[in-house]
Order: C-alpha cells, then sequence, then structure tokens
C-alpha cells in the first residue's frame, strides 16, 4: 500500500542520513538495533525518497553537511536533530539529551566540525548502505510513497 510523501511526512519520524559515509552509515546501523519499536524511519539523502523530503524543505540535494530529522512535519538538523532523535531511545543513550543544555551554538559547532570533516576522519565508501530484508522495516523506500 502506498500513500502521499506529505502524508509520511506529517505522520512519522524521518532520518535523512548520507549513505556514503562510513560515520553516518554506523549512525544507522545504531538506529536499526536501538529503535525497535520502529519510532523512526531511515532514508538515505542519496536515495530518490530522500531526493524528495530535501527537495521538499529546500535543502541542497547534491552536498549533504548534516543529518536531517523530519519530525512529523518539523525539520531538525545539526545537533538538535541528534538530540531530538536520542531522547527517544532508552538508556543509556536518553542520558545525551541532556547536552540540550548546551549553549546551541557551541553544541552546532561541535557538530559542524565533525560533520565537516566525516569522510577524512572516519572514511567514504562508494557503495551505498546495504538494506536488507532483516531491517526493511526500518527504512522509508519509494515503494511505500506515492
Amino acid at each position: 500500500m502506498t500513500t502521499s510523501l506529505n502524508h509520511i511526512i506529517q505522520d512519522s519520524n524521518i532520518i535523512l542520513f548520507d549513505a556514503h559515509c562510513v560515520l553516518c552509515s554506523a549512525w544507522a546501523d545504531f538506529m536499526v538495533k536501538n529503535d525497535p519499536q520502529l519510532q523512526f524511519k531511515l532514508a538515505s539523502v542519496q536515495s530518490p525518497i530522500g531526493q524528495r523530503i530535501l527537495t521538499m524543505y529546500q535543502l541542497p540535494t547534491d552536498h549533504f553537511e548534516t543529518m536531517v530529522l523530519v519530525e512529523r512535519g518539523k525539520l531538525y538538523t545539526e545537533s538538535t536533530a541528534f538530540i531530538r532523535i536520542i531522547k527517544h531511545l532508552s538508556f543509556p543513550y536518553s542520558t545525551l539529551k541532556y547536552t540540550q543544555f548546551i549553549p546551541k551554538v557551541i553544541r552546532d559547532f561541535g557538530y559542524r566540525r565533525v560533520a565537516l570533516n566525516r569522510y577524512r576522519l572516519f572514511g567514504k565508501t562508494e557503495q551505498c548502505y546495504r538494506m536488507t530484508p532483516e531491517i526493511a522495516a526500518h527504512f522509508l523506500t519509494n515503494d511505500m510513497v506515492s
């Protein structure tokens, strides 16, 4: 069954990640492992659905410098996206939500340093993230959207 992208965006929490980034793909693996209630759907920014969402929110579709969270239609990026995601996870990860008390300018400065250097620090792969049938329920795919 398919539904409109607008409907999915309004009813879901969607995390967009860079599937060519080793760190970002590890983040996707972490979310699959630590979100058994399927509170979030994942999509790579390189995927057609990821590109559509980026376009809807007027974000760049050719270079990716931040993780994106679309939480029931509202857009979050950088450290705020991370905090909003992590607070939904179980202990001990949920304790990282307290980083919200660090001023945003400082949090985002740290986030940007890692994000801008992530390929150099963690590597880049030409092979996109591999979704397997066992983890498919965690992902937002084109066949779900009309």
